[in-house]
């Protein structure tokens, strides 16, 4: 199995309230940056396979997830066999396991993946690579834009500032440089988003448009 590519993530709507289950209170900790535990790991499958997680996906027993009972959701862990040292990079996208000690539950392909299949638990280490708390550390000091356009009319310009609002509902500004004016698309702090915007808005109205300041947005 392929260990999924952790990922900046922003939490999910579901699966991160404080909950109260068999009369236990547990606080989900939204706020990591830095997790490690040992313990033991268990699985689940068919039962569970096609049934809504916690945080509203599905689950897929053979996608390369698991279930914590604080982790962020989602957040990516990396998770180490302690008896055969065999590692998975798994995806918490669900709340569990209930059972008395145990820290985590990975799906089939994760637990196949470490070698605990047939035995059914294992004693692992868990170590968080990814979380939505680290989304501000990623994010550029300054923020960035996107050129849309460039024009000595400024009346054309706030013109198709006004088209760009209705259509994409992006915001934006125009800014006098040089004897021109300059239609941007901004601020972005956060440069997946950047990214994102720039390919909307070239498969949009604006294929030319470019970062005004690519080593604060790539």
């Amino acid at each position: 199995m392929t260990d999924p590519t952790p990922q900046s993530e922003p939490l999910s709507r579901g699966g991160n309230k404080p909950y109260n289950l068999f009369g236990q209170d547990y606080t989900p900790l939204i706020s990591a940056v830095d997790h490690t535990e040992v313990g033991i790991a268990s699985w689940y499958g068919n039962k569970f396979h096609g049934h809504l997680t916690s945080n509203g996906e599905t689950y897929n027993m053979f996608s390369m997830t698991a279930a914590h009972k604080t982790l962020p959701l989602p957040s990516y862990v990396k998770v180490t066999n302690l008896d055969n040292k065999q590692t998975a990079i798994v995806r918490v996208n669900d709340r569990g396991p209930f059972h008395p000690n145990r820290i985590i539950d990975l799906s089939y392909s994760a637990a196949n993946k470490l070698g605990m299949l047939q035995q059914g638990t294992a004693r692992v280490q868990l170590e968080l690579l990814q979380s939505p708390a680290m989304l501000a550390q990623t994010t550029p000091v300054e923020p960035c834009y996107i050129q849309v356009f460039a024009s000595v009319d400024s009346n054309k310009l706030s013109q198709l500032q006004q088209e760009l609002k209705q259509q994409q509902a992006l915001p934006s500004e125009v800014r006098p440089a040089s004897g021109i004016f300059r239609l941007l698309v901004g601020p972005i702090h956060d440069k997946q988003q950047a990214q994102r915007w720039l390919s909307q808005l070239r498969t949009g109205s604006f294929p030319s448009a470019y970062f005004a300041d690519s080593q604060q947005c790539s």
